[in-house]
């Protein structure tokens, strides 16, 4: 991978990044889609990076389809697909790990004890794998947005990080390769996030500024739905995931399935 993005790097290519874990949806596509509009080339990488699951996650679990992800990336016309074993880029004695501060040690970071020390470590081997001018990320993983922005810039890695929307289902489901856990009545209930997000933008648009009522409006829908148990719902700043703020952030498990989405309250929700 390495010698490849060097040789389009002296010919003078761009170079676009977009990380994965396979199980490739609209969303990820979506991200292609940016990553051609705006690069010369672009690289697909596809690895379920062990590092980032803590014990008793979904490691094992985690959906893999890779004929059909290399399938639709063939046919986005993505450059290359970077499948690198977890041998490649965990050898033995391997010891090295990237640990980002603050902004990991909140919500998702408190949550899942390691996960974002895996997500900086197995980002910062991609990109140096790549050659990255840019790296294409999903608004959805709010945290790891902000993790990664504070990782480029701390580490001077001379990528751009770019953020897309989250992309949603008609009902307002952000798409996820955890949906495919929920079960027929699971995904009914699992609209809850969608809605308490579009309730808090409203009360928000409304003019309502105090945290802790915005952090009611947003568990109410959740509290108020039998499959749903709430982990977080916060009201943060986006760069530092502190409060206050105007980013309104959930974790919320549907039966076995924990599912995370995000609304900026300062923007009117879709639909």
């Amino acid at each position: 991978m390495r010698d490849i993005a060097r040789g389009w790097h002296v010919d003078g290519c761009t170079i676009g990044l977009v990380p994965t874990m396979g199980a490739l949806h609209a969303g990820h596509m979506s991200l292609v889609d940016a990553a051609r509009r705006e690069n010369d080339r672009v690289v697909v990488s596809v690895f379920v990076n062990p590092i980032q699951f803590g014990p008793g996650e979904d490691l094992d679990s985690y959906p893999r389809s890779p004929e059909r992800d290399v399938s639709m990336l063939r046919a986005a016309g993505v450059d290359a697909v970077y499948k690198p074993s977890v041998a490649d880029m965990y050898p033995p004695r391997a010891s090295t790990r990237v640990i980002v501060h603050d902004v990991t040690e909140r919500l998702e970071g408190a949550a899942r004890p390691g996960h974002f020390e895996g997500v900086a470590t197995v980002v910062t081997k991609l990109v140096a794998a790549t050659f990255a001018d840019r790296a294409y990320f999903g608004q959805k993983d709010a945290q790891q947005v902000a993790v990664v922005r504070r990782l480029a810039a701390d580490l001077d890695l001379g990528v751009e990080i770019r953020v897309c929307p989250t992309v949603r289902e008609a009902d307002g489901l952000a798409l996820s390769s955890r949906n495919s856990y929920l079960s027929g009545p699971e995904r009914e209930a699992a609209v809850c996030l969608s809605r308490a997000l579009a309730r808090a933008a409203e009360a928000y648009g409304r003019g309502e500024r105090d945290p802790e009522r915005l952090r009611t409006i947003l568990r109410e829908p959740i509290e108020a739905e039998p499959l749903a148990r709430l982990d977080y719902a916060e009201v943060v700043d986006p760069s530092t995931f502190s409060t206050p703020g105007s980013l309104a952030v959930l974790a919320v498990r549907i039966g076995r399935t924990r599912l995370i989405d995000n609304h900026d309250l300062n923007v009117a929700y879709p639909g």
